[in-house]
């Protein structure tokens, strides 16, 4: 019985033993292979959209949100910090993004401030021609504004009753001369008084005839700023005829704000450059600081005189001023970027840094800019020597962080903070098909007829126009640009201009139509500049809107016709740009 037990014992062991041999290797491989089958699924490539991330497709193929051509998704986006994107290869290569190592720079030739202004006539060297006599213009020999006049050359000729009548009292008291000396003598004082010459004086005497018309000779040389009268009217005496400017010298007139008004003085040199010679640069002089502060704007004035023989200055020009400036002591050191690598908000700068030098992985990072000198910004804060920043693309960066749920300069913490009253960036132009282009101006025409009825204090119209506008944005084919980056720069403006005129549409108070319109003004500013609409376009900007801190619109006319203000400020602004 003991052995009977003992061998069925036995017999299970190797049983049991002979069993593991056979099948548990098999299990254990099969249990491998399956963990490489889920493996190889789970590595399975899958596509996606570089601007929508969340369609994920197993075959490539195109998004059927934008139409762009779906790339390879990459799982490596792991571990990614809130302020972190990490783009494709492919992506990158589309967007044609580019970094630069930031180094640092010593201020060797001391600190330099930027001043803008424009050109104005020296007042000074201006001067009013006016009739000395009560009477008629004859003729006017001044045919245009901007007609150049030198001194003694004639302006205009008067037919001037009470000047006939003096010349007649002239030839009665030189026939008593002798026996009136007196009053001969106040007679010819008289017609001095109305600036007639010796010569004239005793040309009337000598002819003994009365002459009807009269000649009035410009006493000073210049150019016509302003024809005040024409052929045929009646002018009183002193009344102005024609305004006279001597552009031989011209001012240049720059607005320095409050903590810029310590570092300048009264016979500081400055250096002028104008828009339209970039390349050339003015010497100049401050000659004036005006002793009042512009409590709107907070500014002052700040003047210098320009030597303008060569007459290529013309009042109007925008121009800036690099100004030197006392350094503080030590020389600074000093990271500079270029004016490509800024994202600007209301309140804040933004660049994007490269984390990892190996993959495209990239931070939102504020920075707080210093002085810009040329095509780049000094960086005060918020960067270290050695970093990497984008310097091309990174409007298509900080568009895929906004897709993809990330911080960007549209988004902080869920909220927007974009403030499009901020001076807007230069926009490069993008190439675009017409139809592109036709459909954006469909945009355009709507938001000048929201525009003019603001002008007009009308709150009704601008309800319908921004309906309007919201039908035209639904036709614009977002297909048309699909390449990068006009495609995602458009996706961003399209969400944006839609919110705004959403608003529009929603209210008849037409404070809160003009507060929407700031921002569907600024977008559609940035729209234009970028993709054009085969029309040229003014943008004028108002300093005194939302409280000081100003806005952008357009139009078609260089006159400045407020909507932000209507009637009560219409004339408030000034044209800051042309797009072509």
């Amino acid at each position: 019985m003991k052995k009977n037990i003992i061998y069925t014992v036995v017999a299970l062991i190797v049983g049991l033993l002979v069993g593991f041999l056979l099948f548990g290797g098999d299990s254990g491989n099969k249990t491998v292979n399956s963990d490489n089958h889920e493996h190889s699924e789970e590595v399975a490539q899958m596509w996606t959209c570089s601007m929508h991330p969340q369609i994920m497709q197993p075959e490539p193929g195109d998004c059927p949100i934008c139409g762009m051509d779906l790339i390879p998704a990459d799982a490596g986006g792991e571990g990614l910090a809130l302020n972190e994107i990490k783009m494709t290869n492919n992506a990158m290569a589309l967007a044609n993004i580019q970094t630069m190592v930031v180094g640092t720079e010593s201020e060797t030739e001391g600190n330099s401030m930027m001043l803008s202004g424009k050109i104005m006539p020296n007042e000074e060297a201006n001067a009013v021609q006016a009739s000395y006599f009560e009477g008629r213009i004859e003729k006017l020999n001044v045919n245009f504004t901007g007609e150049n006049v030198r001194k003694g050359e004639l302006l205009a000729t008067i037919y001037a009753p009470a000047l006939v009548a003096a010349q007649q009292e002239l030839l009665t008291a030189a026939s008593i001369k002798a026996s009136q000396p007196a009053l001969y003598n106040a007679v010819r004082n008289k017609l001095k008084l109305w600036k007639l010459s010796e010569d004239q004086i005793s040309q009337i005497e000598t002819s003994g005839k009365v002459r009807e018309n009269f000649p009035i000779y410009a006493t000073v040389s210049g150019t016509v700023s302003e024809k005040i009268t024409e052929e045929g009217d009646y002018v009183k005496q002193g009344q102005p005829i024609v305004k006279v400017s001597n552009l031989g010298t011209v001012w240049a007139v720059f607005d320095a704000y409050e903590n810029q008004i310590s570092q300048l003085k009264v016979g500081q040199k400055i250096t002028v450059t104008s828009n339209a010679y970039p390349n050339k640069e003015f010497d100049a002089t401050i000659s004036f600081i005006d002793p009042s502060l512009n409590t709107q704007s907070r500014t002052v004035s700040v003047r210098a005189t320009l030597n303008n023989k060569e007459a290529i200055l013309k009042p109007g020009m925008f121009v800036t001023s690099k100004v030197q400036v006392a350094k503080s002591g030590e020389k600074q050191a000093l990271i500079s970027v270029p004016a490509t690598a800024v994202l600007w908000t209301g309140n804040r700068s933004l660049v994007y840094v490269k984390t990892n030098p190996d993959e495209p992985v990239f931070e939102m990072r504020e920075v707080t800019l210093g002085a810009k000198s040329g095509a780049n910004y000094s960086i005060v804060d918020g960067l270290s020597n050695g970093e990497e920043v984008v310097v091309n693309g990174t409007f298509t960066v900080d568009a895929a962080a906004q897709l993809q749920g990330k911080r960007s300069m549209m988004n902080t913490a869920g909220q927007s903070e974009m403030d499009p009253t901020d001076h807007l960036a230069d926009v490069e132009r993008l190439e675009v098909p017409s139809k592109f282009q036709e459909q954006l101006k469909a945009v355009f025409n709507d938001y000048m007829t929201m525009e003019r009825a603001l002008v007009n204090d009308n709150a009704e119209t601008p309800k319908k126009a921004a309906g309007d506008l919201l039908k035209s944005l639904k036709k614009v084919d977002m297909k048309l640009v699909k390449e990068e980056p006009g495609h995602s720069h458009w996706m961003l403006l399209d969400k944006e201009l839609q919110e705004s005129a959403l608003a529009i549409s929603k209210t008849s108070d037409i404070e809160e139509q003009r507060d929407h319109f700031i921002h569907l003004s600024a977008h559609l500013i940035n729209a234009i500049k970028t993709f054009g609409i085969n029309q040229k376009v003014y943008v004028d900007y108002c300093p005194m809107v939302k409280g000081d801190l100003g806005a952008f619109w357009m139009s078609k006319e260089e006159e400045i016709l407020n909507p932000y203000f209507g009637a009560s400020m219409l004339r408030c602004g000034e044209v800051t740009d042309e797009i072509e």
